[in-house]
C-alpha cells in the first residue's frame, strides 16, 4: 500500500473508528473557491489495487464532495482543520449507496447481506472489471454463491476454472468418505449400498430406501418393489392349482367305483374300509396344494402345515395298514396258526388311529408353541419382496415331515418283504412301488427346495406333493380299476391261487 505524503489531521477520528485507506491524509490543509473534484488526478503512483481500495477511496471521495457542497462554500476558504466533524462523516457514509444498490460496511446496521463478485482483467497497464456474480452470507445453503461462468475471462494460461480441489465431487449414489490424515477437501466416494441412495451431489451420508422399496442400479432414488409369491394368474401356478383340482378327482371317483362295486373280491381284499379312508386321504394331499397358491397369509400358512401333515400321514398309517393285514392274512394260512383274532379291521383302524394321533400331537405342539405366519424378505433379491409363510418353528416342521418319512420308510420295508406272498389280490407289490415312488419324490425334495427362494420354493413343496400322491393312487388303485371296469372275469374269488 502507497503512502500519501502530508500531515495526519488532528481529532478527526475518535477511538474505535476505522481509517478507510488512510484517504484523511490529505494534501492540502484548504480548498479554495475554483477548486474541483472533476480536475484530472495526478499519475498513479500505486499499482496492483484491490476492490476494497477501490470501493473504499471513491466512496470517501463522495461523501467528501456532498459534504463540502452541502457547506455552500462561497467566496471564501474553509479551514477542514476547523470544520471537519468526524460524526458528519459517519453520517454522510451511512446513507452513501453505490449505483449497484451496495451499501458500506456499517457497524449498526450490521454486515453486508450481499457481496458483488467482479473479474479484474488488465491489459497494457489498464485495469477494467466486470460483476460476473455475487455472494449472499445468509442464504440457504447452496445458494449463497452465484456465478455466471461465461462472463469470466481467464488468463491467456488458462482457458477455464483451473481445479483446486484435492477430489472431484461426488455424483449422487454416492458418499463422501473423508480420507484420514488429509485435508478437508480430499475424500473418496463410496457407492451406497444395496438398499440405500443418495439424490444430491457430495452427500456425506446415504439414506435409506423404505422396506417396500428398493435402491435403483445409480443408488440415486427408490423404486417401490415387485411382490413375489405363487400365483393363480401366472402360468406356473395356474398350472399347478388345475393339476391339483384334476388330481383330487381321481380319488374321488375311484372311490365312487368302489363303493358300487363293493362287494366285490377286489374291493372286499385287504380290508375295503382302509381302503375307503385311504382315497379319502389322498383326496386332501391334492386339495392341500391349493393353500400353498395364491399371497400368503397367517389363516393360510396355519391350514396348509396342517392339512398336509395330517392328510400325508393318514395316507401313509392307512398303506401300513393294509400291509400289516397281508403279513397277518398270510400267517394265518399256516397250518396250527393261532391269532384269527388279529385278523380283525380293529386292529388295522387302531393302527391307523394311533399313527394319525401323533401326527396331530406334532402339529398341535407346533401351532401351540410357535405357529407358521406371513413373511416378507426383502433381502434375497434386489427390487423384490418376497411373500411367503415363515415355518415359526423349524426343529416342529423337521419333526413333522421326518415322522413322515418313517412311516413311509416302514411300509416300503414291509411290503418289500411281503412282495413276494402268494394271492391274486396281494397289494404287496402295489404298496412296494408306490413307496420306492414317494420315497424318491420327497428325497429329491430336500436339494430342490433348499436350493430355491420364492415362489419357486412352494412351486417345489407342490410338485413333490402332487407326484407322491399321484404315484399312490396309480400303484394301488389303478390295478383294481382296470380288473373292476376292463377285466371283471378277474374279478372272482374262484381265481385266487392256492398255495401247495
Amino acid at each position: 500500500m502507497c503512502r500519501l505524503k502530508g500531515t495526519t489531521l488532528q481529532s478527526s477520528f475518535r477511538d474505535g473508528d476505522v481509517i478507510l485507506g488512510a484517504v484523511m491524509s490529505l494534501y492540502h490543509f484548504s480548498v479554495l473557491k475554483n477548486h474541483s473534484f472533476t480536475e484530472k488526478p495526478s499519475p498513479s503512483l500505486c499499482s496492483g489495487i484491490t476492490y476494497a481500495v477501490y470501493r473504499t477511496v471513491y466512496s470517501f471521495a463522495a461523501v467528501m464532495h456532498k459534504m463540502l457542497l452541502s457547506m455552500q462554500l462561497s467566496g471564501y476558504q474553509l479551514n477542514v482543520r476547523e470544520h471537519f466533524q468526524p460524526t458528519l462523516l459517519s453520517q454522510y457514509l451511512k446513507n452513501l449507496q453505490m449505483k449497484s444498490g451496495e451499501k458500506l460496511y456499517s457497524a449498526n446496521e450490521g454486515p453486508i447481506r450481499q457481496y458483488d463478485i467482479v473479474n479484474w482483467v488488465t491489459s497494457r497497464g489498464t485495469v477494467t472489471y466486470t460483476q460476473i456474480g455475487s455472494f449472499f452470507p445468509f442464504a440457504p445453503a447452496k445458494q449463497q454463491l452465484i456465478i455466471n461462468q461465461s462472463d469470466i475471462k481467464w488468463n491467456h494460461k488458462f482457458k477455464q476454472a483451473p481445479q483446486s480441489i484435492c477430489s472431484e465431487s461426488c455424483p449422487p449414489g454416492y458418499r463422501k468418505a473423508q480420507r484420514k490424515g488429509q485435508p478437508v477437501c480430499c475424500f473418496d466416494c463410496i457407492l451406497c449400498s444395496e438398499d440405500e441412495f443418495s439424490n444430491e451431489t457430495d452427500s456425506t451420508n446415504c439414506m435409506k430406501c423404505p422396506k417396500d422399496m428398493w435402491a435403483n442400479k445409480m443408488h440415486d432414488g427408490c423404486w417401490n418393489r415387485t411382490l413375489e409369491f405363487l400365483s393363480y394368474e401366472e402360468v406356473l401356478g395356474g398350472t399347478l392349482a388345475s393339476l391339483s383340482i384334476l388330481g383330487s378327482l381321481l380319488p374321488l371317483s375311484i372311490l365312487f367305483i368302489f363303493l358300487k362295486n363293493a362287494n366285490t373280491p377286489v374291493v372286499k381284499a385287504n380290508n375295503r374300509n382302509l381302503s375307503y379312508i385311504l382315497l379319502v386321504s389322498l383326496f386332501f394331499c391334492f386339495l392341500c396344494v391349493l393353500m400353498f397358491i395364491g399371497r400368503p397369509i397367517t389363516i393360510t400358512c396355519i391350514l396348509r402345515q396342517f392339512i398336509f401333515g395330517i392328510s400325508f400321514v393318514l395316507c401313509m398309517s392307512c398303506v401300513l395298514g393294509k400291509t400289516m393285514m397281508v403279513v397277518i392274512a398270510f400267517n394265518l394260512t399256516k397250518p396250527k396258526s393261532s391269532g384269527r383274532m388279529w385278523l380283525n379291521s380293529r386292529v388295522t383302524n387302531t393302527l391307523v388311529l394311533v399313527c394319525t394321533a401323533i401326527q396331530v400331537i406334532i402339529c398341535a405342539g407346533w401351532l401351540a408353541h410357535s405357529p407358521p405366519f406371513e413373511y416378507t424378505d426383502n433381502k434375497s433379491k434386489m427390487g423384490i419382496i418376497i411373500v411367503e409363510c415363515n415355518k415359526g418353528s423349524s426343529v416342529a416342521y423337521s419333526c413333522t415331515m421326518g415322522y413322515m418319512g418313517v412311516l413311509a420308510t416302514l411300509c416300503f420295508v414291509v411290503a418289500y418283504l411281503v412282495r413276494k406272498l402268494p394271492g391274486s389280490f396281494n397289494e404287496a407289490k402295489l404298496i412296494t412301488f408306490s413307496m420306492l415312488i414317494f420315497g424318491a419324490v420327497w428325497i429329491s425334495f430336500i436339494p430342490a427346495y433348499l436350493s430355491t427362494t420364492g415362489k419357486y420354493m412352494m412351486a417345489v413343496e407342490v410338485f413333490a406333493i402332487l407326484s407322491s400322491s399321484s404315484g399312490v393312487v396309480a400303484c394301488i388303485f389303478l390295478p383294481k380299476v382296470y380288473i373292476i371296469i376292463l377285466s371283471p372275469e378277474m374279478n372272482k374269488i374262484e381265481i385266487k391261487s392256492t398255495s401247495k
